[in-house]
């Protein structure tokens, strides 16, 4: 039974994880990105200016996103600790992401409906953001504190694997080639769709609403309720409960480090996650069809590298693989703001070279893997931060302090671009973010800080 439910857990990373590799980072930014660019040229804009204002719109539309999360994540966790229900909550979220999901069906070449578009992903995105919280919070029921690290690292790897597949079939039978209206196999997108109206890109979005409802089977079937007392809900206790826990911190020097140190580490991970896509699209000018390539050999390289940073969680402790995956992160956001397609930190590259997409092809299996690496292990500092019986109102805090600046990276990337003009530059508020998590967990005890 303990072993199902392992697995049961794992598919929810497996089903969800398309949101992230198809829909936050590799197949829709870049068709967003494509759209959204001949949308402004066509208003007269530069090719500079076009780009720029469509992260611009997508930045700010995730700074929203964001900031809904931010407010209501700590009170909803707070709300679902005091009634002892979780799965109740998945499910409600669950129909936001498939609904966010399948709602990207509109943006066509023909009327792109920008700010719609904007607008069902970002309640896609605050449909996992909820869900995800409350599958956490059943982690440290799942093992022994000493295999946590496994599991987590597992999950993650997972996940990563279901995205590769969910992203292969993108490729091979759907998303078509913008010149061509082929799909990497050669053939037009199937089921009928029609490539001139870029039907099999679009698809995109009802494809991953339909794999995370067929892949939860497996959850909703071996991972049962929480055991526990069940109480009617009650906002006022759940924020009673909430500002006990906030309040505690200040006895608690080591975890307030930690979740400091989480909060701005995980902002800059999900602008980098989420930028990447349209970084790709403007400033490499690569096709949806390259940028899946790119996928799959990130997801891939991802797979591996959560896998083996499972099994290094588990021998040297999460704090040292945390330090290392937020140096490799800080690498990979030098080498973006330093390159474009003329270029690679100042010195000039001949007329078409390949050398800026093979960099760009190494930082994408470098943020996979350290973004999902850093994830996982984060998971296991938490749970070495805790009771057993005390374990779900610490990962209510660590859920607060994922989301209470989840709006910071996206729109500083807006700001600066906005400021700056310039698409590279956005990205720097990023590199002082990870920084910043890095000063912070100077503070964290390697082994955790239990309360006692």
């Amino acid at each position: 039974m303990e072993r199902k439910r392992i697995w049961g857990w794992w598919f929810f990373d497996w089903a969800s994880q398309p949101y992230a590799t198809l829909l936050t980072t590799f197949i829709f930014p870049v068709y967003y990105a494509e759209i959204a660019k001949a949308h402004y040229l066509g208003q007269g804009m530069t090719p500079e200016a076009a780009a720029a204002a469509s992260q611009s719109l997508w930045g700010y539309g995730l700074a929203i996103s964001g900031f809904v999360i931010a407010l209501l994540a700590p009170v909803l966790g707070a709300i679902a600790d005091n009634s002892g229900r979780r799965l109740v909550w998945i499910w409600i979220f669950s129909a936001f992401y498939a609904t966010g999901a399948w709602g990207l069906w509109l943006l066509s070449p023909e009327q792109p409906h920008l700010i719609a578009t904007v607008f069902y992903f970002g309640i896609g995105l605050i449909g996992l953001e909820f869900a995800t919280i409350f599958t956490n919070a059943l982690l440290p029921g799942l093992a022994p504190k000493d295999q946590i690290g496994r599991v987590s690292g597992s999950g993650f790897a997972f996940g990563y694997l279901g995205g590769v597949i969910a992203l292969f079939v993108m490729l091979l039978l759907l998303a078509e080639n913008a010149q061509t209206g082929r799909t990497l196999l050669g053939i037009e997108p199937i089921l009928g769709l029609d490539p001139a109206a870029r039907e099999g890109t679009r698809a995109v979005g009802p494809f991953t609403a339909l794999w995370y409802l067929v892949f939860m089977i497996p959850f909703a079937l071996w991972v049962p309720e929480t055991p526990g007392p069940r109480r009617p809900v009650s906002i006022a206790a759940a924020l009673r409960d909430l500002w006990r826990l906030v309040l505690s911190l200040g006895e608690r020097r080591s975890l307030g480090a930690f979740l400091l140190s989480s909060m701005f580490s995980r902002d800059a991970l999900n602008g980098l996650y989420a930028f990447g896509g349209l970084y790709a699209a403007a400033v490499l000018d690569w096709p949806v069809i390259l940028s899946g390539i790119f996928g799959i050999v990130a997801a891939l390289s991802a797979t591996v590298i959560c896998w083996l940073g499972g099994r290094a969680d588990h021998r040297w402790g999460p704090k040292p693989v945390t330090i290392v995956c937020t140096l490799v992160l800080i690498l990979v956001c030098t080498i973006v703001i330093g390159m474009d397609r003329n270029q690679i930190m100042g010195f000039p590259l001949p007329e078409g070279s390949r050398l800026p997409d093979a960099l760009f092809f190494a930082c994408g299996a470098m943020i996979g893997g350290a973004g999902g690496v850093l994830q996982a292990s984060g998971r296991t500092l938490v749970v070495l931060h805790t009771m057993p019986e005390r374990a779900t109102e610490v990962f209510g805090l660590y859920a607060l302090s994922g989301k209470a600046t989840t709006f910071l990276a996206p729109f500083l990337i807006a700001l600066v671009t906005d400021l700056s003009g310039n698409l590279r530059l956005g990205i720097s508020p990023l590199i002082v973010m990870f920084l910043l998590s890095l000063v912070l967990l100077s503070w964290v005890k390697a082994k955790g800080e239990p309360e006692q």
